[in-house]
């Protein structure tokens, strides 16, 4: 309680030189009662943590679900407004691919057509990460997504599989 101006009629050793400083009752009292305050501050805090950490545990799968929603819708508007860039997410499938050759790239025919154009034989745009790449429009793969038809497997590139991985590496975090 240093710094605290003393009570009417406490003397302190500023006071008197070399006298020792002898709290009074009232000054015990009130280091007693702040000290409890604190203690009891410090309580709440700590059962407050405590509330926060077991709400956010029981609501962990919650909080996922919302949040996969949540970029599933925002990815469904991306899509039907077709902003999106196609050639990036069959990049982003060839890395999983074990290689290049022999590959077979599934695509919905309206990103087919856009992938035909963008990769016209001559063109200055023209990739080489598409070299040894077959594309074909398939009906059944919706947009800004793809099937890799490789020789050792098919590799799947389909926007709900990876919000179902978002979704469960979500959960597991502890």
């Amino acid at each position: 309680m240093d710094g605290y101006p003393a009570p009417a009629g406490h003397e302190t050793a500023d006071s008197q030189a070399g006298a020792k400083e002898i709290p009074s009752p009232d000054l015990e009292a009130q280091k007693a009662i702040f000290s409890h305050a604190c203690q009891a501050l410090h309580n709440a805090a700590a059962r407050l943590d405590e509330f926060c950490d077991k709400l956010f545990v029981e609501h962990r799968e919650e909080i996922a679900g919302l949040s996969v929603e949540i970029a599933r819708k925002v990815l469904v508007q991306k899509v039907e407004e077709g902003d999106y860039e196609i050639e990036s997410v069959i990049k982003e499938s060839l890395k999983n691919a074990p290689s290049r050759h022999n590959v077979v790239v599934h695509l919905n025919p309206e990103d087919y057509a856009q992938c035909r154009q963008a990769l016209q034989p001559g063109q200055d745009g023209q990739d080489s990460a598409f070299a040894g790449v077959t594309f074909v429009p398939d009906p059944n793969i919706g947009r800004a997504e793809c099937l890799l038809e490789t020789p050792k497997g098919i590799i799947q590139s389909l926007i709900d599989e990876n919000l179902e991985r978002i979704s469960q590496a979500l959960t597991k975090v502890s």
